[in-house]
């Protein structure tokens, strides 16, 4: 079975990106890992049509937007696994 390479871009940018964030103390450093991984997925999505590169565009921001919130009940390093798991499940699937 043949993994996408978006599936790894969506974990490396949503872990490589808080993990960035966290230790440089440089948030918007973080963001531009978030959005250069997210570019390199987004390249492999185009490939799939609109509809999945929207669809996995809006699961990927998601992902990271809802780590926030479940940051506060969880902590902040399960939170960020937990969504990039899920982000990563739904990428895989989808790029199948």
């Amino acid at each position: 079975m043949r993994i996408d390479p978006s599936v790894p871009a969506v974990a490396a940018g949503l872990i490589g990106g808080d993990a960035v964030a966290r230790y440089s103390g440089n948030r918007p450093l973080g963001g531009a890992v978030l959005a250069a991984a997210g570019a390199v997925a987004g390249r492999s999505w185009l490939q799939k049509g609109p509809a999945v590169t929207a669809g996995l565009t809006a699961v990927y921001l998601g992902a990271f937007g809802a780590s926030h919130p479940l940051a506060k009940k969880i902590g902040a390093w399960p939170s960020v696994f937990a969504v990039t798991g899920a982000a990563t499940a739904i990428t895989a699937a989808a790029t199948a």
